[in-house]
């Protein structure tokens, strides 16, 4: 149950139109942002709201029984708060964003309203309207162990136990030419045979992506020079020198566990579960059984 200051209380009751609505924004990075829908800017729990991105909201749904509620929020980029290569290149993906009525005229009185995550976002222009998710979300989503034939953990975490800064799985190195929208010609890896980093992460160490990551599609060595493809275009344009870490790749499989990772201890699928193929098979006279 909220728990409502008397009188903030008491201003409700009365009708007061001293009341605004603020939103502090939580990224995974840990940066913190706030905005209003205030004409000036508020402090709320030490977080500076902005009022000059015109943040406004819609109503909110709410229901009795698990479905999800939301609402929505729009707003204008502006360069020294929330920019249009942020919002593309990923750096507002779920983050968590708490909504609070705030009375502008003074911001002690004040009460939190909403709990949820950032999910769709769609653009026009220098304008942005962006899907709130509120705490049922987290019921619509896949959770649990699920038995298949391959490994449900990622490459590198807690339960997969493969060290990741281990030389033999971790490189670096640079970009020498692009050789399409979202595949570049690097150097720095010539040690590592073709494929390695297949399904591997890419993270930005230089350049106008710096910070971002993201998951190679494909490693390949042609005529001697190493190309990785990747999974998206990045959010900024990609240069010659951009620097770059890199980790190894798994498909999962319980092969590429063993002959890549000697980490069959760790796998965490199930490679005798029967197949579509067992299923769907017959019996064939004077087959082998």
């Amino acid at each position: 149950m909220r728990s409502i200051p008397s009188a903030l209380q008491a201003k409700l009751d009365s009708g007061a139109t001293t009341l605004a609505r603020c939103w502090i924004v939580t990224r995974r990075d840990g940066v913190v942002l706030g905005f209003t829908d205030h004409d000036c800017d508020l402090s709320v729990g030490g977080v500076a709201c902005r009022a000059a991105t015109g943040f406004t909201a819609s109503e909110a749904t709410s229901r009795f029984d698990l479905s999800v509620d939301g609402s929505e929020i729009s707003g204008a980029f502006s360069d020294d708060a929330l920019t249009e290569a942020d919002l593309a290149a990923g750096r507002y993906d779920a983050a968590e964003i708490a909504t609070w009525l705030v009375d502008w005229s003074d911001v002690a009185l004040k009460v939190l309203i909403a709990r949820g995550t950032l999910g769709e976002v769609r653009r026009e222009g220098q304008a942005f309207t962006a899907e709130l998710r509120g705490l049922a979300d987290a019921l619509a989503q896949d959770s649990g162990r699920l038995f298949t034939a391959r490994c449900g953990v990622d490459l590198g975490d807690g339960k997969c136990r493969v060290n990741l800064a281990d030389a033999a799985y971790h490189g670096s190195g640079a970009v020498t030419a692009m050789e399409g929208t979202s595949i570049i010609a690097v150097s720095g890896l010539g040690g590592f045979a073709e494929g390695w980093f297949t399904a591997g992460r890419l993270a930005w160490t230089g350049g106008a992506n710096i910070g971002i990551a993201v998951e190679v599609k494909q490693h390949r060595i042609v005529s001697g020079e190493v190309r990785l493809s990747l999974w998206q275009a990045m959010a900024e344009p990609i240069a010659a020198g951009d620097g770059f870490t890199i980790t190894a790749g798994c498909d999962k499989s319980f092969a590429t566990c063993r002959d890549r990772f000697a980490n069959t201890a760790n796998f965490r699928g199930f490679p005798q579960i029967p197949g579509n193929d067992f299923v769907v098979s017959y019996p064939v006279p004077g087959a082998g059984g």
